[in-house]
């Protein structure tokens, strides 16, 4: 239980040390003094500063798995599809565009040549799994007569980008990196009218 205690604390810390620092410039000691662990402890449960940003970042792909994948699937039973849309549109956006979700996606685009394979598994986790969640859900609406599609992964794949686009634009070139909920929703709700008018038969 205690090792257990430990190894969540360091990746904690270690999180926090990234995102202040950067890989390079992140330092186990400092790691070790958040964690309140010696870094003997740290190098115990890691071998070195590169296999714990792979920890890191495989603890926050896994977060990416499973958010908003309840709501997505729910859609494929909507008895209210514009407000439904509308909701999973909002969640969705307010999701992604968490601060530390967003630290954590410019960084690992920054690493991507030093951790390739860490970045095409956020990408499969991420973008690519949520694409086919959300084209089983339109699937499904298409096959009750709520939407007209010919592609679902690419409406997926086109409401997808028309939530998120403008925010993360932004953030990805801190242009900006907190988003008001107005705008947040504004965006959402934007996004569901034009897929609607697209694809409502």
């Amino acid at each position: 239980m205690r090792k257990d205690v430990n190894r969540r604390g360091i990746l904690d810390a270690a999180l926090i040390e990234f995102l202040e620092h950067g890989y390079l410039a992140a330092g186990m000691d400092r790691i070790a003094a958040r964690a309140g662990v010696s870094k003997v402890t740290v190098y115990a449960h890691f071998t070195d500063k590169h296999a714990l940003f792979e920890a890191v970042f495989t603890g926050a792909i896994a977060e990416a798995e499973r958010a908003g994948s309840a709501h997505v699937e729910a859609l494929a039973d909507t008895d209210d599809l514009p407000g439904d849309l509308r909701a999973f549109a909002r969640e969705h956006i307010a999701t992604v565009t968490a601060p530390h979700l967003l630290q954590l996606r410019r960084m690992l685009i920054g690493e991507a040549g030093r951790f390739p394979e860490l970045a095409r598994a956020w990408h499969h986790a991420a973008p690519e799994r949520g694409h086919a969640t959300l084209a089983r859900a339109i699937t499904r609406l298409a096959e009750r007569g709520l939407l007209r599609v010919s592609d679902p992964l690419l409406a997926a794949q086109y409401l997808n980008y028309l939530i998120l686009s403008i925010p993360l634009n932004e953030a990805m070139f801190a242009v900006r990196v907190s988003f008001p909920e107005t705008e947040l929703h504004r965006w959402a709700d934007e996004a569901v009218r034009i897929f609607l008018a697209a694809h409502t038969p």
